[in-house]
């Protein structure tokens, strides 16, 4: 009798626990609409880049976003970036994007053809320094058990 007790107990206990959002939904209009129109990630720094190569957003070696070019268009979040470096390959990409109340951008990558919705990974960084000519979003990576900053620095064009 004691273990039915025990286990409906448990099972009670499981099935009420709060469910927690990974990323908040709520948005931040006011920052969204003041990082809208067109930027250039003008450098990527972060803890021992002489020593180690990070690749940002599955895509490219950070340095190669250097001077890559990105749109944010504030009122569909939708937007595009372009790489661009001479020593490295070009890529471009439709994205979406959101910064929450937490101040986080929620950053997608789209695949030509398919909508944002059945897009299912993304990036979460966070909006710091922010003006009108200039912001920057930080990236954590684990670097040999540590979490280390990747910062990524844009100037307004």
């Amino acid at each position: 009798m004691k273990k039915i007790i025990l286990i409906v107990l448990v099972i009670f206990a499981v099935g009420c626990k709060s469910k927690e959002k990974v990323v908040g939904t709520k948005l931040d209009r006011s920052t969204e609409i003041a990082i809208k129109g067109n930027w250039v990630l003008s450098s990527v720094n972060y803890g021992g880049s002489d020593y180690i190569k990070v690749t940002s957003f599955n895509v490219a070696d950070s340095k190669c976003f250097e001077g890559s070019e990105w749109s944010f268009v504030a009122n569909n979040n939708k937007g595009q970036m372009a790489l661009n470096s001479a020593n490295c390959t070009n890529y471009s990409s439709n994205i979406t994007w959101y910064i929450n109340k937490d101040e986080n951008m929620v950053l997608k990558f789209l695949t030509e053809g398919v909508k944002a919705k059945h897009t299912n990974s993304g990036y979460i960084l966070r909006v710091v320094s922010q003006s009108k000519t200039q912001f920057q979003l930080i990236d954590k990576i684990d670097v040999a058990g540590k979490m280390t900053d990747v910062v990524y620095q844009f100037d307004k064009r």
